[in-house]
């Protein structure tokens, strides 16, 4: 179904628009939202696409109506796998709470320029050579495999675009509010706060060479591919604030992804194999074998993201790796802004992480022996010592 002008014209200005609200009414002004908060507009950012997805159905038929929906919560589970990067940058670059909003935005407006970027490049290539489902089902073959090796997840903080900047440009160790840039000693320098974007653009651009062959997989309607993708990047930065706490009891998420884009590159191939015309396979004949349909590709992949998301809430490995997170955060919280606030801010911040760090003593025992490893305690014990040197 060909896709009228003046409907692309008003989706893209009507996501513009769910943008520049977003920045205007909430991001503007540095805050820290409330549960309540990020609940409610979560809630209406999901609405919203499912109203959208409704609509694609009805008007659209109920095949482009499956392809939406199926392309919608696979970009969705990625966007979230996408939210433990950005989490892990912001905690390195010790990213002040209130002042995360900004990053989170940009890096979704930035993500969505980087995926419509390479939505356009996909589509050229589909139309000229119906080999590229071939690349774009080993690529997710690779990425599913790579899902399964465990990550440095400091290294996610320090890319090439990082080392450059800091190298080549005059770089500030402070934060000056949500500033990009500040004077130092008279000087103009980068705060820590351009330099967080930089690493999110940069991992944006990655996660867009991942996310753009899974949706091929399930669509190639590139309006499809566009809105689903938009619409599972909108919302994004309340589901952060949302979720922060359940972001590491996840832990069986990234097999669950693995297998989705192992099932989608799988899917990719068959179809390839199906329309080839690869003059070494089968002499540049159709391969006859069985293709997926979008359907089932639906039915399989909301299956193992229930799964996996039940699986990681009901594990014990789930809440003791959620309390970690939580004393780590709160540690490294105190330890970035104990200097830089008065008294009282610097007390109830400190008083936060004494309150998480009390709730370790409820872990089992093979639990608390793992927080040495990771480096919780010696946190801990530099930020009790730094409370006790500004108090005393």
């Amino acid at each position: 179904m060909v896709v009228p002008t003046f409907v692309w014209i008003a989706t893209i200005v009507g996501i513009i628009g769910l943008l520049a609200f977003d920045f205007f009414f909430h991001v503007r002004q540095a805050h820290e939202p409330t549960l309540r908060e990020s609940a409610i507009w979560s809630a209406i950012y999901v609405g919203i696409a499912l109203l959208f997805g409704v609509g694609v159905w009805v008007f659209g038929g109920a095949q482009m109506g499956t392809e939406y929906f199926a392309g919608y919560v696979t970009e969705k589970a990625l966007s979230v796998d996408n939210l433990f990067v950005f989490l892990i940058i912001m905690s390195s670059f010790a990213v002040p709470r209130k002042d995360q909003q900004k990053v989170l935005l940009f890096g979704i407006a930035f993500a969505l320029i980087a995926r419509s970027v390479f939505i356009a490049l996909g589509a050229a290539l589909i139309n000229s050579f119906a080999w590229i489902f071939y690349i774009f089902g080993i690529i997710l073959l690779v990425t599913a495999g790579k899902l399964l090796v465990p990550e440095d997840e400091g290294s996610s903080a320090d890319n090439v675009m990082i080392r450059i900047a800091k190298r080549f440009l005059r770089t500030s160790n402070h934060y000056d509010g949500d500033k990009l840039f500040t004077y130092e000693n008279g000087r103009r320098v980068l705060t820590p706060m351009l330099l967080v974007m930089v690493a999110i653009g940069g991992t944006d651009i990655l996660f867009a060479l991942d996310s753009v062959p899974a949706i091929y997989g399930l669509t190639t309607n590139v309006f499809l591919v566009f809105t689903a993708t938009a619409f599972s990047l909108l919302g994004l930065r309340q589901l952060y604030f949302l979720i922060d706490g359940l972001l590491d009891r996840l832990i069986y998420l990234k097999y669950g992804l693995a297998t989705i884009l192992g099932f989608i590159g799988v899917k990719l191939i068959l179809h390839a194999l199906h329309e080839n015309n690869v003059p070494f396979i089968n002499d540049g004949e159709h391969v006859n074998v069985v293709e997926i349909t979008t359907g089932l590709s639906l039915t399989v992949i909301i299956g193992v993201l229930a799964l996996t998301v039940v699986a990681s809430l009901l594990s014990p490995a789930g809440r003791a790796k959620t309390l970690v997170h939580g004393v780590r955060r709160h540690a490294k919280e105190y330890l970035a802004v104990a200097y830089d606030v008065g008294d009282e801010e610097r007390a109830e911040i400190y008083a936060r992480m004494v309150e998480e760090e009390s709730k370790l003593d409820t872990l089992a025992p093979r639990y608390r022996d793992e927080l040495d490893e990771d480096g919780v305690l010696y946190l801990l014990e530099k930020a009790h010592a730094r409370h006790a040197k500004l108090s005393g």
